[in-house]
């Protein structure tokens, strides 16, 4: 008797769930203005990230996932602004796994999702850059609200946990399937 893993099980009610709910666009806006917040605050922590988007300025990236897009213009300042619609993407990556759980999966193992690419080649290998060499330090951020030794404390639990679901995540019946 085959059983069904509760992995797959989780990603068909995703699916049908996604199928007929979507969030109001007021909600998408307000997220898309808050990662574009966070983009601003981890590219402000790197002089190199912000230098090689100055030289980018007002070109547009559109990035895709499903049904979800979000297009950013690159400032002046070498930090990232939400593009207006009339605005004609430079380049679109889009990402290919249409799972969130394989995505996720990826993401714990500290891959990179399959994304598709298309339009400018140099604004391309800018973003890859930045994807490759920025990186939030969310524990010097939470030290600055309190203080070293428990942001060390709290980074040292969350590296634990990630560990540890990493491990289950590559016990998960299929997971030889997924990774080749």
């Amino acid at each position: 008797m085959a059983t069904q893993s509760p992995f797959s099980l989780l990603e068909n009610l995703f699916e049908r769930a996604s199928a007929t709910l979507q969030p109001p666009p007021w909600v998408v806006d307000e997220v898309q203005n808050r990662v574009v917040l966070l983009l601003n605050h981890v590219l402000q922590q790197e002089p190199e990230a912000t230098a090689r988007l100055a030289r980018q300025k007002g070109r547009v990236v559109l990035m895709q996932w499903r049904s979800f897009h979000m297009a950013l213009v690159a400032t002046p300042a070498g930090l990232l602004d939400r593009a207006t619609s009339g605005m004609r993407a430079d380049l679109t990556l889009t990402i290919t796994e249409t799972s969130p759980f394989a995505l996720a999966q990826q993401a714990l193992s500290a891959g990179k999702p399959g994304v598709r690419i298309e339009g400018d080649v140099q604004l391309a290998a800018e973003v890859n850059w930045l994807v490759d060499h920025v990186r939030w330090d969310l524990e010097e951020d939470l030290s600055r609200v309190v203080g070293d030794t428990t942001a060390h404390t709290v980074g040292n639990v969350v590296r634990s946990a990630a560990s540890t679901l990493r491990q289950f995540i590559a016990k998960r019946p299929g997971a030889d399937k997924a990774a080749a």
